[in-house]
């Protein structure tokens, strides 16, 4: 196989460089001074044991790659983005192309679905950084990360057992499953308090927020019927394997969202985690105040170039209660 990375960030680039570090070949799709970088040093991978400049392939659009039957697409890139990536790769691909979303949220499968036929979920649960072009920080080992995944909606081939199987043998811990988005929509229950991080900052204390957000979460998955895990199901299952550890002048700060703030990138993936379960409340009738606030407030701060932690506990309550109110009038 030949590993296509669509989105060369943190997990796009950290599983492109370690997958390369192993013997396969990829190349990695990115844009602006990061693929000035990648093209003229290599990909600086950083990790708790090693420091490494690998010269991996890249690429600014899929239209550079000539294509051929043993490729497989890996989307990373934030699923605010996804839409006109999919549209360029089936442009230049065509649709046979089998399509992996490494992705947060559950939206993007179904995106994916519309144009391509084979399409696979993955599960991701991959410490990284990236805030310097051609720079990528994994912060775990020695495995740098659970990349679990099935075909979507359900079940598992022959190429996903064997694209697991690579990414086990590349320092992840990978394994085929039929129904990884129940996974995922676990996942996005932890994902949901990223703005709430990267709007109040680093050391913040909101857990209030937290609880609220996520338990308008529940009861939209209890309302809408949908299954996923009992709350950290899958860390118990997966215990262990991932070991975060200091790398050396980078400690781990944050999740995504609080990188794409401080990065000053002008969208955020909002809408596609706090914007899912107002969705869901939406068509199932129950309120989200608390998730409907992180969504517009994050949209705001990265619109107006704020940095992490612009906000204060009692704006965002605040905020919340408006959107309750006008709920309820």
């Amino acid at each position: 196989m030949r590993y296509i990375i669509y989105g060369a960030g943190g997990i796009g680039g950290g599983i492109g460089a370690r997958l390369f570090q192993h013997g396969h070949e990829v190349v990695l799709i990115a844009r602006g001074a990061h693929l000035e970088q990648l093209r003229s040093k290599g990909l600086t991978l950083r990790t708790p044991d090693e420091t490494v400049t690998l010269p991996v392939a890249a690429v600014g659009h899929p239209s550079e790659i000539d294509f051929v039957a043993q490729d497989v697409v890996l989307l990373t890139m934030k699923s605010q983005d996804t839409l006109a990536a999919l549209d360029d790769l089936r442009a230049t691909a065509g649709v046979a192309v089998p399509v992996i979303c490494a992705q947060n949220g559950v939206a993007n499968e179904l995106t994916a679905l519309r144009r391509f036929p084979r399409v696979y979920g993955m599960l991701v649960l991959m410490p990284a950084t990236f805030l310097d072009p051609g720079e990528v920080i994994l912060h775990s080992a020695p495995m740098s990360g659970v990349l679990d995944a099935g075909r979507y909606p359900e079940g598992v081939d022959a190429l996903i057992e064997e694209v697991c199987d690579d990414l086990t043998a590349s320092s992840f811990s990978a394994k085929p499953d039929p129904n990884v988005m129940r996974q995922k929509y676990e996942k996005l229950l932890t994902n949901l308090v990223n703005a709430v991080v990267a709007l109040l900052g680093l050391n913040a204390r909101s857990s209030d927020i937290m609880e609220a957000v996520r338990a308008e979460a529940v009861a939209c998955y209890e309302a809408a019927g949908i299954q996923y895990e009992a709350p950290g199901q899958w860390t118990r299952m997966r215990g262990g394997e991932i070991t975060i550890r200091d790398v050396e002048g980078a400690p781990r700060l944050s999740g995504s969202t609080w990188q794409s703030l401080a990065r000053g990138r002008p969208s955020i993936e909002t809408d596609y985690m706090n914007g899912e379960i107002v969705l869901l409340g939406a068509m199932h009738g129950v309120p989200t105040p608390y998730n409907r606030m992180l969504q517009t407030v994050a949209q705001q701060a990265a619109r107006e170039g704020r940095a992490p932690g612009s906000y204060s506990v009692e704006e965002l309550s605040a905020i919340a209660r408006d959107f309750e109110r006008a709920g309820s009038d």
